[in-house]
């Protein structure tokens, strides 16, 4: 009994804030969500490392990033 299960890849947008490390970006992708009691919406950002094989991304562009299996301890995303 095998059982293969396919699941589709998370993907965010968000803006390159560093370019520093070799094949790595750290994406800021900010979200604006409604507070579920108080009604006010806030704007939250959360910073991911992607892996960006040749260090093609610079800081400011706007990327969008997909989930992928770990590549190191803090990367489990990828430039699309």
């Amino acid at each position: 009994m095998n059982k293969t299960q396919t699941t589709k890849a998370k993907v965010l947008s968000g803006t390159v804030v560093s370019d520093k490390m070799t094949d790595t970006v750290v994406v800021a992708v900010d979200r604006f969500e409604k507070h579920p009691k108080y009604g006010k919406f806030i704007k939250t950002r959360k910073k991911f490392k992607a892996h960006d094989v040749g260090n093609t991304k610079k800081i400011g562009d706007k990327v969008e990033i997909a989930e992928t299996k770990p590549i190191s301890k803090d990367k489990h995303f990828i430039v699309v």
